[in-house]
């Protein structure tokens, strides 16, 4: 069978078609079911307070119970989104079954709305469904969070709330679909490596956001006026509990306390502290002084990066993707945002999209064998090509799609704040709230 995201992900998934759950024979493993609560909670703490406190860190002052609020309204809102029908969507496999293969290959039905059909008993595996939703959950959430830090500090509050909410359900609900839901997905049947979600959360959130801070524009005095992160502090104890959470986030994707799990977060660990390394060194030749925020940054660079990976890669794959992601983000995030005048308020893109870009990637290289990886790979040349299909697609569709909600939104909306509101900040401007009272 073969290893995408979860080890015996075909099996698992064919238990979420009503009716099938009853016919299958399955019993809980509470060693399983314990961790996966476990992985659930921390991808959970990823977001709040881990994202939360990382963004909140890099705006100004004015603007931190912004972007945090933000934070906490996307964790409700997609929650109950996902509820409603963002689990049917991603992960109901009905028309695949019944050879409604033309639609059903680029999103799921809603025989699973409301989550239809759920009870205490139902199992995927060896640990309860609801388990298995709840997962799934946190990563509805965190993909549009990280889109937050693309148009922080200008878009308004009601806005916000729209465009993710559609966001999510045009663009990040299929794209899971397509890449993991099994057999008859399009990138599933492609063949797509995305293990714990390169493709479906960080390619498509990073470039979502990529199209976001292009569509509204630069933020008033954006780049003469001084925008230096307000709190470094915060950023670093983010960056923290992201690197943490994030051993829920990969290492969660094996859905089994088993030895994938282990291996993905051995190499989760390994890509981590390379890229954090090479984000710095390479910072320190560029710019005299290696930097807290440089640090923080190269530490998401290699999550991101290894994300796809995790499953797949062996311990020295897992260091060369570190130490190319930390250095080609860092180049992205400085260089190439100066050199083409984008306002990608905290590098959304130039982290999430590029380290998922280039994690995917070398997802194709290194899964293979020969090079010390677990994955079954054919040939590297047409692994590598497979991937690259996957991430021009996620890159084609998600860019498109987000721009014409963009439009569409701030046609009927607006999405902007006023100058006025923007030069006092969005804290006060928008929840009549200070962060500070100095």
């Amino acid at each position: 069978m073969t290893l995408r995201k979860f080890a015996g992900l075909g099996a698992l998934l064919s238990l979420l078609s009503p009716g099938l759950a009853m016919a299958q024979e399955a019993t809980l493993d509470s060693g399983d079911t314990a961790w996966m609560l476990t992985a659930t909670a921390l991808v959970l703490f990823m977001t709040v307070p881990g994202l939360a406190l990382f963004y909140g860190g890099m705006v100004r002052s004015k603007n931190i119970l912004s972007v945090m609020m933000q934070c906490f309204a996307v964790t409700g809102l997609m929650s109950i989104l996902w509820m409603v029908y963002g689990y049917s969507l991603a992960f109901d496999t009905t028309g695949m079954e019944a050879g409604v293969t033309n639609f059903n290959s680029f999103v799921g039905g809603l025989e699973r709305a409301f989550l239809s059909g759920l009870s205490p008993d139902s199992l995927i595996g060896a640990f309860p469904e609801s388990v298995f939703i709840t997962f799934q959950m946190t990563f509805a959430i965190i993909t549009p969070a990280l889109i937050v830090g693309a148009f922080a500090e200008r878009m308004k509050f009601s806005a916000m709330l729209v465009f993710l909410g559609v966001w999510f359900t045009l663009v990040y609900a299929p794209i899971a679909h397509m890449v993991w839901s099994g057999d008859g997905g399009l990138m599933w049947d492609w063949g797509v490596l995305d293990f714990a979600g390169g493709t479906v959360v960080h390619i498509n959130a990073g470039i979502a956001g990529l199209v976001a801070c292009l569509v509204l524009g630069k933020r008033k005095g954006y780049p003469t006026t001084p925008m230096a992160p307000h709190n470094l502090g915060l950023t670093l104890v983010g960056a923290g509990m992201l690197w943490v959470g994030w051993f829920g986030f990969n290492a969660g994707s094996a859905v089994a306390a088993d030895g994938t799990a282990g291996m993905a977060m051995l190499v989760t660990q390994i890509a981590t502290a390379a890229a954090a390394l090479s984000w710095m060194f390479a910072e320190w030749i560029a710019h005299g002084k290696p930097s807290a925020l440089g640090i923080a940054s190269g530490v998401v660079a290699g999550l991101v990066a290894i994300t796809p990976a995790a499953g797949t890669v062996g311990p020295m794959g897992a260091l060369v993707i570190g130490l190319v992601s930390g250095v080609v983000c860092f180049l992205c995030a400085t260089s190439l945002k100066r050199k083409l005048g984008y306002d990608d308020s905290l590098d959304a893109f130039g982290v999430h999209g590029i380290g998922g870009i280039v994690g995917a990637l070398l997802t194709g290289v290194f899964a293979a064998p020969v090079l010390g990886g677990f994955g079954e790979v054919e040939s590297i040349a047409l692994q590598l090509w497979i991937q690259f299909k996957g991430v021009l697609f996620t890159v084609i569709y998600t860019a498109v799609v987000t721009f014409v909600i963009l439009k569409v939104i701030d046609l009927v909306m607006g999405l902007r704040v006023t100058e006025e509101q923007e030069t006092v900040g969005l804290d006060l401007s928008l929840h009549n709230e200070r962060g500070y009272n100095l």
